[in-house]
């Protein structure tokens, strides 16, 4: 039996096909995407915020909700360590479309230092997206300084 799958906006690491393969998914399709009404926080995993004034960039991905559960609960929450809950988004697609999507937001996370190489899980592929590039400057400035 074929399960459903539903539109996930993914902003963090999960813009990397690679770290999503990781948990065995493999969206069947991929768009960039643009959120507006959020600001990005790398402290020490990526999270939302929300802003009047600054919005996001991702990718609008597809996936079951069995997938989801393996990121989140299996993969963000046991491996990483950050408790994320979906809450339903109206994401822009680079060609202008609107699509309701999903969105995992960590709403109690503890603050600290993210690691250089979690933060190049993020910045490479968006680079590699085609993110803006003060967007790309905005990831790599969570970067611990060396």
């Amino acid at each position: 039996m074929n399960e459903p799958s539903v539109w996930v906006f993914f902003y963090g690491s999960y813009i990397n096909v690679d770290v999503l393969a990781e948990v065995d998914l493999i969206p069947a399709e991929v768009e960039v995407a643009r959120l507006s009404g959020y600001d990005l926080r790398i402290a020490p995993l990526a999270n939302l915020v929300p802003s009047t004034e600054r919005s996001v960039y991702g990718i609008l991905a597809t996936a079951t909700h069995r997938e989801l559960h393996r990121l989140y609960v299996e993969h963000a929450q046991g491996v990483l360590g950050g408790t994320y809950e979906p809450e339903a988004v109206l994401a822009e697609s680079r060609d202008g479309r609107w699509r309701p999507a999903l969105c995992y937001l960590a709403h109690n996370m503890d603050e600290a230092e993210p690691a250089a190489d979690y933060v190049g899980r993020i910045a490479r592929p968006a680079r590699q997206l085609g993110f803006p590039a003060w967007y790309c400057e905005r990831i790599e400035s969570f970067a611990p300084a060396r």
